[in-house]
């Protein structure tokens, strides 16, 4: 049986592995900012927003309650949506 201090050790890691991902995903919405900057399209876009969180509402396994995953992804969804506004008022389609 894995201590305290192992699994905290793990729990890090996988926070470093969440971190990479996040950067990686708004980098994303970077670019879709760029793309509907060019379109002429509003930054927020609810159905799609819908779309997302069914997706992982669908896909969840546990131990997390659908509510807790609706919530964290509504978050990250609201960070994206925030850089994809930056870039979209920037004059050079740049942060």
């Amino acid at each position: 049986m894995k201590d305290m201090a192992e699994w905290r050790k793990r729990i890090d890691e996988i926070d470093q592995q969440l971190l990479r991902l996040l950067n990686e995903r708004s980098q994303c919405a970077v670019e879709v900012g760029k793309i509907k900057k060019a379109l002429h399209l509003a930054a927020w876009q609810p159905e799609r927003e819908a779309e997302i969180l069914r997706n992982v509402v669908k896909a969840n396994s546990g131990p997390l309650d659908d509510a807790a995953v609706r919530r964290l992804f509504e978050r990250i969804i609201d960070e994206a949506r925030a850089l994809e506004r930056r870039i979209m008022a920037s004059e050079d389609g740049k942060e």
